[in-house]
């Protein structure tokens, strides 16, 4: 072992292990993200990566082959394709999707049985940040200011008064030792209005709350079983079998009984009001790729005219045209005369509608959902 390595297993560093929990459909995203194929296991951006291998790249200088992946037992068989380096082990599949609450908490559970001292970092397959250093130096400060106590979540600047997000105001200072920008979180505020959110971004001490938690796995369970006991209760059940023979039955049984809930409503909040929750602000380039108009803006595939496109084969025809164009099939799509349109053309299923319009593609997906017409969901 040399020098270095030896010093990063003293420290805070080599305690960290990374959790990717790689869950939703993203119906935002229809047709191109569904139930079989989630948004997760596809390359949005025209980088030549899947969003999941991008965020396994980017933790694994942190956390090195420390990555757990809690997924649904149906997309096993793409997550293992497009991730070979984890292993059974740190697979940890659910058989119904039970919100963040449950996910990470298995994953913490899990993690503590097998080293208490563990400090875990949840990070979510579906995001797209860059560049990978920026982010990677805010998990570093996080982690440091985890290892004195704290539940840390890393807020994003705002780049602008969003109503899509929840924000984090922060507090005081923390002066933590490896971690310079760390302070403490006042309070977690829901999705504003667009008054709220001008006044939030003036204010200059509000960041978004992009769902990433470094945490002692010991101080998330603490809180997990003051606030849920029922869950926590649960969830040790299921940690307690999970390395032996018994994983599959005990965990049939209990998991479709536990409560769904959110991480942040289930641990993060209670524990800030109780001051143990730390903020260190990231400013890194982040978006949850909610729709597809967020698609045109990451998108670093070529453009034809002002089209994004995006598919591999692609064919498109532009003339005085702009917006995005997401292509599944080899069918010619021309757009002549047509501002901010999106377009997804999939073997069976079509969608057209704009920019501005992007976010209703989720009412589109209930309707169907409504109606029975499952079979392109």
């Amino acid at each position: 072992m040399s020098t270095d390595d030896a010093k990063i297993q003293e420290s805070p560093l080599g305690r960290f292990h990374a959790v990717i929990p790689a869950g939703g459909v993203g119906t935002r995203l229809w047709p191109l993200s569904r139930a079989a194929a989630p948004k997760f296991l596809h390359d949005l951006t025209g980088s030549g990566s899947t969003l999941l291998r991008a965020t396994y790249d980017r933790l694994e200088p942190l956390a090195g082959s420390r990555v757990l992946v809690v997924t649904g037992e149906a997309h096993r068989a793409a997550v293992c394709r497009q991730l070979p380096e984890v292993g059974e082990d740190e697979m940890v599949l659910e058989s119904e999707p039970k919100d963040s609450g449950a996910a990470i908490g298995l994953a913490a559970a899990i993690l503590h049985r097998r080293d208490p001292e563990t400090i875990m970092g949840s990070f979510a397959a579906d995001q797209v940040i860059s560049p990978d250093d920026l982010f990677q130096e805010a998990v570093r400060e996080a982690i440091y200011t985890a290892a004195t106590g704290k539940i840390v979540t890393i807020g994003i600047k705002p780049t602008h008064p969003s109503t899509g997000f929840g924000y984090i105001r922060s507090g005081a200072a923390l002066n933590i030792d490896g971690a310079p920008n760390a302070m403490a979180v006042a309070e977690f505020v829901e999705k504003p209005s667009q008054e709220v959110a001008n006044k939030y971004v003036e204010a200059g001490d509000y960041v978004w709350n992009a769902g990433m938690f470094v945490a002692p796995v010991a101080l998330m369970l603490r809180h997990l079983e003051a606030n849920q006991p029922e869950l926590f209760a649960g969830l040790q059940e299921i940690a307690e079998a999970w390395d032996t023979p018994r994983r599959a039955e005990v965990t049939s049984r209990i998991w479709p009984t536990l409560p769904k809930i959110a991480i942040d409503y289930a641990v993060a909040e209670p524990a800030a009001e109780a001051g143990d929750v730390a903020v260190v602000p990231g400013t890194f380039r982040w978006d949850d790729v909610g729709d597809f108009a967020a698609i045109g803006r990451l998108n670093n595939a070529g453009d034809v005219d002002e089209v994004t496109v995006l598919g591999e084969g692609a064919r498109v025809f532009a003339e005085n045209a702009s917006g995005v164009v997401v292509s599944d099939t080899k069918r010619v799509i021309a757009l002549i005369g047509i501002k901010d349109v999106v377009i997804v053309d999939t073997p069976d299923a079509l969608l057209v509608t704009t920019k501005e319009h992007a976010q209703l593609v989720k009412g589109t997906v209930d309707a169907l959902k409504a109606s029975g017409d499952t079979d392109v969901l």
